[in-house]
């Protein structure tokens, strides 16, 4: 596969909370020259730009519910077609569920693209709680406490599952080892990245 590499990207990172996510997130995007996508961001922008589809989000929001996956779907389809995701991007929070994974593979195979790959940091549960409960102490965050975190880890593993084996069958996810220094690991995903033929587009 990596007889000739491409210059696109489109990749979606999976990880638990205290998984190193959002920094590797960041270290992907700079190195692939593609936006990180979350799911919040988009959220926000949105409601401070007073967008249509802003204030709907605004109007859920408001009433307490959950914002639903057709409404999520189409931020996430309107941010993705925005010309700095023209050569990739890099989801991060989307798609959460089975349905959201399917909304999604429609969207891209109507444009003949799809995933590259889904890149999935594998942190022990275990690793998890020592991190965010550490966190919790040096931030100072009465919300985090090991019921709170054993809850949220129950909810990930829950909504995760179901995506990964979706995308385990289509033969795209990488699974690293998110145990280590920063730039180890950094350099596993890279190692993964490469061995589909996704070229890197800036030295990180």
């Amino acid at each position: 596969m990596t007889a000739s590499a491409q210059n696109t990207a489109r990749l979606l990172i999976v990880g638990p909370q205290g998984s190193g996510k959002g920094t590797q997130g960041v270290r992907i995007a700079e190195a692939y020259g593609i936006p990180v996508i979350s799911t919040g961001d988009i959220f926000r922008a949105h409601i401070k730009e007073g967008t249509d589809l802003g204030k709907q989000v605004t109007a859920v929001l408001d009433t307490g519910d959950l914002v639903s996956d057709e409404l999520t779907g189409a931020l996430v389809r309107d941010r993705i077609s925005q010309p700095d995701a023209a050569n990739g991007f890099l989801l991060d929070g989307y798609p959460r569920n089975a349905a959201q994974v399917v909304h999604l593979d429609d969207f891209l195979a109507a444009q003949g693209t799809s995933l590259d790959a889904v890149i999935l940091l594998d942190v022990p549960r275990e690793e998890s709680i020592q991190r965010l409960e550490l966190r919790a102490t040096e931030q100072g965050r009465a919300d985090d406490t090991p019921e709170a975190i054993s809850h949220r880890l129950d909810i990930y593993e829950r909504e995760t599952a179901p995506i990964l084996e979706a995308y385990g069958a289509k033969g795209i996810v990488d699974r690293i080892d998110g145990v280590g220094g920063l730039d180890e690991i950094t350099e596993r995903i890279f190692a993964a990245l490469a061995a589909r033929g996704l070229a890197r587009t800036a030295a990180v």
